[in-house]
């Protein structure tokens, strides 16, 4: 795959690491600028808004012109699916083959594919809030209202689950608080996925998370 990145030097206990958020509303415990100190960020959707990760990931078409009216593409690696939508525009990256997936198990696929000796997968929530949209970004353009019916989980679980079984000489640790719902077969895995809570998360990368 092109634009990978190259190996750098140790940003942390002698690993190679990136980072990949989700919009979970989990994710509001973590500087995302603070992370950059570490490692590579891979993000999705709508985070362009606030923060400049260094790979995003949108594979909704709507998403995509809104980040391309901006221009942003321009300046930053944006991917996304080649649908007949988007596919003409320049600057953008393409995933080939088309992945079909959702944007952030399609994140944590592409840093996954990149080599990284750990991935902190941070936002990944899954579950709604009390059955209700879980997401940062809810009631803003392109996203659903917070009072709509939380979008079912298994499609991102299920996506989650293949890529830990695929890559399975990467360590993967999903950051989250300590009563975090794990979907059933993401949690069958055990030889290279486990569960890293905010505060050993913020010893590990001290400044990452909000006080």
């Amino acid at each position: 795959m092109d634009n990978q990145p190259q190996k750098n030097s140790p940003h942390n206990n002698n690993l190679n690491v990136a980072f990949v958020l989700g919009n979970g509303t989990s994710r509001k415990s973590i500087d995302m600028r603070q992370l950059q100190r570490y490692g590579k960020i891979y993000a999705c959707n709508a985070v362009y808004r606030e923060f400049t990760p260094d790979y995003l990931i949108a594979v909704d078409a709507k998403m995509v012109k809104e980040i391309v009216q901006k221009g942003w593409h321009l300046r930053n690696q944006v991917w996304t699916n080649p649908n007949k939508d988007v596919r003409t525009i320049q600057g953008l990256h393409f995933f080939n083959p088309h992945k079909g997936w959702s944007s952030g198990p399609t994140a944590l696929w592409l840093a996954s594919q990149h080599g990284y000796d750990a991935i902190y997968i941070i936002g990944f929530d899954y579950q709604g809030l009390n059955g209700k949209v879980n997401n940062i970004y809810a009631d803003t353009p392109n996203y659903k209202r917070s009072t709509d019916q939380a979008t079912y989980f298994g499609n991102w679980a299920n996506q989650t689950e293949k890529i830990l079984r695929e890559f399975t000489g990467q360590r993967y640790y999903r950051v989250c608080h300590k009563e975090v719902f794990t979907p059933d077969n993401v949690q069958r895995v055990t030889n290279n996925f486990s569960h890293l809570y905010f505060e050993e998360f913020e010893e590990k990368f001290p400044g990452t998370v909000f006080k």
